[in-house]
């Protein structure tokens, strides 16, 4: 997976590498077969786990450093928070399925990582408890950026997230300059819908 999928389709950075080398993919969707595939999976409720290429790619753009404080939105299984993990001190993950929630932090406590919160909840409106955010990654398809999560990124922030219709969207990195977002395209792509308040209806 990390060779092929990842390597060889442009991902650099080393240390996301090593990142999911180590997470066991399976672990969070339950079976070997077609874990470690390059397409999403299935995860329940409605939702997906995304491909490991979308995955990498996602948190290399978060340019996440281990004194960092990250906001996932879209925990589903908890795959992309414990790749989060490995790479930054600190990870907030919000699931608004409260199924998913629940699975989600029982697999993370089993495998060790205890650097990350699951957190029920809309993820439209961000996690305000734990802000500002050093890094922000949607794992959601959004009809624009919410305004919590650009109020809780902090001065120097990344936020990635795709950005569309229900069908087709882009997945873009902002970074927060004062009270200004600096935006830029980055990969085509189709993630699930954002649900919430600042998310499709």
């Amino acid at each position: 997976m990390v060779e092929r999928q990842l390597r060889k389709r442009g991902i650099s950075d080393e240390r996301v590498l090593a990142a999911m080398e180590e997470v066991p993919r399976h672990i969070f969707v339950g079976s070997r077969e077609d874990a470690y595939g390059d397409h999403p999976l299935p995860i329940g409720q409605g939702q997906t786990i995304s491909q490991p290429y979308m995955v990498a790619r996602m948190v290399e753009l978060a340019e996440l450093e281990p004194s960092d404080r990250a906001l996932e939105v879209g925990a589903g299984c908890g795959y992309q928070a414990a790749i989060m993990s490995r790479l930054c001190a600190e990870v907030v993950a919000i699931e608004i399925v409260p199924e998913l929630a629940e699975r989600a932090q029982l697999v993370i406590e089993q495998l060790g990582y205890d650097n990350v919160q699951v957190v029920l909840g809309d993820g439209s409106q961000g996690y305000r408890a734990r802000a500002p955010y050093d890094a922000i990654i949607v794992a959601a398809g959004a009809p624009r950026v919410p305004p919590p999560l650009a109020v809780q990124l902090a001065d120097g922030g990344r936020l990635v997230i795709p950005v569309g219709d229900r069908f087709l969207q882009s997945l873009k990195r902002y970074i927060r300059h004062g009270d200004e977002l600096v935006g830029q395209e980055d990969t085509p792509c189709r993630f699930v819908d954002l649900k919430g308040e600042h998310g499709w209806a």
